[in-house]
């Protein structure tokens, strides 16, 4: 495998409908690239993974933040030298969001628990004009 990394791309959003998908679409297309070009290994599991957690992040700057929002999606070395996905959100709200304890008799609300759930790593930081959040995926 000939990986010349990082290997990263941008897109904004106005949170107008359709939005999310476009998002996916966007991360899927990302993905593909990151094979053809890069000789990144995306599994199909994977694949799906990075999908869903871009609507979920995409989803909530959408649905609380005022104004645009930045999705990067970047792929480097992990710590263990194989290739990790970056998937960060800008948006322009300050604050920060907070995982619900689990409770099944909730009605939504569980998209940032469903993401740290299946990310290797994230953090998630108030910048000037907003916020920024990040988790890490490694790619199998």
């Amino acid at each position: 495998m000939t990986v010349t990394i990082p290997f990263s791309a941008s897109a904004t959003y106005d949170g107008a409908p359709g939005t999310i998908g476009e998002a996916r679409d966007f991360a899927e297309d990302f993905l593909l690239r990151a094979e053809a070009l890069q000789g990144v290994t995306v599994t199909p599991r994977t694949s799906g993974t990075v999908k869903l957690v871009v609507s979920e992040l995409v989803t909530n700057a959408a649905k609380y933040a005022p104004g645009p929002c930045l999705l990067d999606l970047s792929v480097d070395r992990g710590r263990t030298g194989r290739p990790d996905l970056q998937i960060t959100v800008w948006d322009t709200d300050d604050s920060l969001p907070q995982p619900g304890a689990p409770d099944p008799e909730r009605i939504g609300g569980h998209g940032l628990e469903l993401v740290l759930a299946l990310v290797e790593r994230y953090d998630i930081q108030r910048m000037a004009g907003g916020k920024r959040v990040r988790v890490h995926l490694p790619l199998d």
